[in-house]
């Protein structure tokens, strides 16, 4: 059933591309457990949420990323950013999607969470321009706080304080490690 229920409502929209899958333990003593990975053994899936599949070349990925492109290195010659580190964070985040919509209300081409699009003077987070604009100063300020791709990398996607709180590391956050990653294979392709 809830597989049926996940394809349905991923089918009608109502469910993000990026998710999880959802694992189920019950214990000896009845306590229900939920986790996004198999744990142990004990761990069922309950739920599989659906991947994007990998873009071909013939498929939405190298189109969007060329309808961008000038866009996109004209903001980074504006923020003097390397166009290769902006076009990795915007695959990793959106797939050049412009009207992608995280979970945590991550909007656009760089996935702006409401409070960074106010930080940074953007009204309409759906609008392209504005939400790479702001997305690259965001990212222009990251690298000059951090001095280090991998760590504004990894700030942009798990937020400075959590950097920070690991003493200027990457954030031992699962998610965050594998971003860092995904975006710097895409950055060194």
């Amino acid at each position: 059933m809830w597989r049926r229920l996940g394809w349905l409502l991923w089918l009608t929209g109502w469910v993000p591309v990026a998710g999880a899958d959802v694992y189920k333990y019950v214990d000896a003593n009845g306590r229900v457990y939920y986790a996004d990975e198999r744990k142990h053994p004990g761990y069922r899936l309950i739920i599989r949420t659906p991947r994007p599949r990998p873009a071909s070349g013939g498929g939405m990925l190298p189109r969007r990323r060329s309808r961008f492109a000038p866009l996109i290195e004209q903001v980074a010659k504006k923020y003097a950013l390397d166009p290769r580190l902006l076009h990795a964070v915007i695959r990793a985040e959106s797939a050049y999607d412009p009207k992608a919509v995280s979970p945590k209300g991550a909007v656009g081409l760089m996935q702006l969470l409401p409070r960074t699009a106010r930080r940074y003077g953007i009204d309409d987070p759906r609008d392209p321009k504005a939400n790479l604009e702001a997305g690259a100063r965001y990212l222009r300020d990251l690298l000059r706080r951090f001095k280090d791709v991998r760590l504004a990398v990894a700030a942009y996607n798990a937020g400075e304080a959590a950097v920070e709180k690991y003493g200027n590391r990457i954030p031992p956050y699962r998610e965050t490690r594998r971003y860092v990653a995904r975006v710097m294979q895409f950055y060194g392709s």
